[in-house]
């Protein structure tokens, strides 16, 4: 799957979005290696801090799979950006490195065309905390 049509999934998934109190609807699509994709969408909380992003939803969804070996890249879009830019807060950053390594392909959108871009895990969150 090209990096297009991975974003074109997170955006789809965004639709979904529960943000009633930021307005901040973001969609994640994640990649896995058989070629399927998993979606998740931020679902937010009166009690602010026990929403959950987008990025970890997605990754629950894949864990709740059994598939958490198998997470080749993952995609983000936030419908109330310019083009729907956004990278992973730091805590999604974080949860993505439990799961895979530093060359985990991040898919966004540039800010200036929409057209979409790819990062690593590794240039986003280059000292992430492991267990080792």
């Amino acid at each position: 799957m090209d990096n297009q049509r991975l974003l074109d999934a997170a955006r789809t998934a965004a639709a979904n979005a529960y943000a009633p109190y930021s307005n901040f609807a973001v969609g994640a699509a994640v990649l896995l290696t058989n070629a399927s994709v998993v979606t998740g969408v931020n679902v937010e909380n009166v009690s602010y801090g026990l929403t959950i992003c987008a990025e970890r939803a997605a990754v629950s969804a894949v864990v709740s799979q059994g598939q958490q070996k198998n997470i080749e890249a993952i995609a983000v879009w936030a419908a109330k950006n310019k083009h729907g830019s956004v990278t992973p807060c730091g805590a999604c950053r974080q949860v993505l490195a439990e799961f895979a390594g530093p060359d985990l392909k991040i898919i966004t959108a540039s800010a200036q065309t929409g057209e979409a871009e790819a990062t690593t895990l590794g240039c986003l969150l280059p000292s992430a905390f492991t267990s080792l």
